[in-house]
């Protein structure tokens, strides 16, 4: 059986194939169209999918999709009578917006199917679920708490469960307005970033403030009641009318004039970042604990877009009662084209658990020939190497920048070792380097270290591993000056444990590294600019490689340096 998961409803489009139960590839639109976060219906992801798998469209059994429209329609309704301000704008957002995007999945269903008898069936599934289930259904756990917390699907913000082998039950929702993501976007907008789209930016923010500043003030703007149901005090929010601007006055008289894009931070943008990101921690918790009380349970399944903010995570795993958590590498949006094959497989079809989905490095992937001719095609020198890992460490110790394109691209928005850029994170210039002189970003933005599985507790305080770098831990006080360039300001760090069996080559450039220099931890960003997608192909590494600060680029056997 081979099921096609579509997202294209909302942000981040992508396409999988899950075949008999295993997951195939994974890829996001916006690596082959070069529009980041792209909205657009998926299908140039659909064609690179079936050509990596060797299948044709006529092999496709079952279409799943990660919304299902007619899902709390009745509540929508309800909330427009009550609050007509949102009138137009809800017609133009949910109705006219999400009649094209029906019209235009039609077309092309309607594009590459007859009507036939057998054409593969469609199954629009809940957007919750394909998050919540779908993830769960690809964990490690034959049992888990479950929980998901986004901006909003069809209408729900947090979906509060437990999963037991094929089975799913739902123990309660909040809805929105009532939205922790819709909360931690206003602040992302009022510090001059883009909201449901920079929120990576303001969680980076926030170890440079004081929480405590507006910490009490902020926390009466949302409470979580007994059954974990959030309850917004929409009066300093202007999100729920579904308008540019997501804070109201009453908001900027507690916090100022917010951030120009282009202007400075001033210290009540950092402050106020700093008690978001601390309040959005502390009523996750609570939810956790509520859920830890009523299940019991010893793991946690966390989805969503607010579950990519790995501090939260981090807090999670340090101070609840769960062993560990699993969030899937595309947590966000782009994962439920994943959570809705696996929703349709396990949950709606009660086929058998097969499936962990611990590598997530299922796109596209480059032979040396290709990349070679690609090379060529450009007129460029390039050195072919045999041992590609001990070359890219010894320009590692030597402090070289280097692009890193090996194998197949990651899923999700975190670069772990396939499209990637590289550093040695002993040098104490090097995050402000890479940051002015490659990622063209703002100064403070902090980097990842990625270290070996089998070592990375002698650096980092976390007691679990972390392969999709979406835990943040502290660096252990006694190498904070060893690894500087990977050490935020408060001593943390983004990490991501490497095993061998997972990826064999970016393991083995960490470890020639830690036999030249004695520290086995690698910094690791992904390999793009500010604004655009990680690079996709050999084209996208080579046109970043020469357009920005890089010293060297690894891509498949073969080395290019600037002089």
């Amino acid at each position: 059986m081979v099921i096609l998961g579509l997202n294209y409803y909302f942000h981040d489009s992508t396409a999988c194939l899950v075949k008999d139960g295993d997951l195939i590839v994974a890829i996001e639109e916006e690596r082959l169209n070069r529009d980041k976060h792209t909205q657009v219906f998926p299908e140039l992801a659909i064609k690179k999918c079936l050509d990596i798998a060797g299948l044709d469209y006529s092999d496709i059994d079952k279409i799943a999709v990660s919304i299902k429209p007619t899902t709390h329609w009745l509540k929508k309704v309800i909330y427009v009578i009550k609050n007509l301000k949102v009138f137009m704008p809800f017609i133009g957002h949910h109705l006219v917006n999400a009649y094209a995007k029906q019209r235009r999945f039609k077309l092309w269903y309607n594009k590459i199917w007859n009507g036939g008898i057998n054409d593969p069936k469609i199954y629009f599934i809940e957007h919750h679920l394909t998050h919540v289930g779908g993830t769960f259904y690809v964990s490690p756990y034959k049992k888990a708490a479950l929980l998901g917390i986004d901006g909003s699907g069809e209408w729900a913000t947090t979906w509060l469960g437990y999963g037991e082998g094929n089975n799913i039950t739902r123990f309660g929702e909040s809805f929105f307005p009532n939205s922790l993501g819709s909360f931690y976007e206003t602040i992302t907008q009022f510090c001059g970033f883009k909201p449901n789209y920079d929120e990576g930016k303001t969680m980076g923010l926030a170890p440079l403030g004081d929480p405590n500043v507006y910490k009490e003030q902020v926390s009466k703007m949302v409470q979580v009641n007994s059954k974990g149901k959030l309850k917004v005090d929409l009066s300093y929010f202007n999100y729920q009318y579904l308008i540019k601007d997501r804070y109201s006055k009453k908001f900027l008289k507690i916090f100022g004039a917010p951030r120009n894009p282009e202007g400075k931070f001033e210290d009540n943008h950092i402050n106020a970042a700093a008690a978001f990101q601390h309040v959005l921690e502390d009523r996750v918790i609570e939810i956790c604990n509520i859920l830890y009380n009523k299940t019991k349970a010893d793991y946690l399944v966390i989805s969503g877009g607010v579950s990519l903010n790995s501090v939260m995570n981090g807090r999670i795993v340090k101070e609840t009662p769960f062993k560990d958590v699993y969030v899937m590498p595309a947590a966000g949006d782009n994962g439920t084209a994943i959570g809705a094959a696996y929703y349709l497989y396990n949950g709606i079809l009660k086929q058998p658990r097969n499936f962990i989905h611990n590598n997530p490095y299922l796109g596209t992937e480059y032979s040396n020939k290709e990349i070679k001719a690609v090379i060529d095609g450009a007129k460029l020198n390039a050195e072919y190497v045999d041992n590609i890992c001990e070359k890219a460490a010894s320009l590692l110790a030597e402090g070289k920048i280097i692009g890193w394109f090996e194998g197949a691209m990651e899923i999700g928005p975190r670069a772990l070792g396939s499209r990637s850029i590289l550093a040695n994170p002993a040098f104490l210039d090097m995050k402000e380097k890479i940051n002015s002189e490659v990622k063209h970003r703002e100064a403070y933005r902090p980097f990842a270290p990625s270290a070996l599985v089998e070592s990375f507790k002698e650096y980092f305080d976390l007691e679990v591993e972390a392969p999709f770098m979406l835990k943040v831990c502290n660096v252990r006080k006694d190498k904070r000056h060893i690894i500087p360039a990977v050490t935020h300001v408060d001593g943390s760090a983004r990490l991501q444990t490497v095993n061998k069996n997972i990826h064999p080559l970016y393991y083995k450039v960490i470890k020639e590294l830690g036999k030249k220099t004695g520290v086995p931890v690698v910094l690791n960003t992904s390999f793009n600019i500010q604004g655009e997608p990680v690079v996709e192909s050999p084209k996208d590494a080579l046109r970043c490689f020469y357009s920005t600060g890089l010293d060297a680029l690894i891509i498949g056997n073969y080395v290019l340096q600037k002089q």
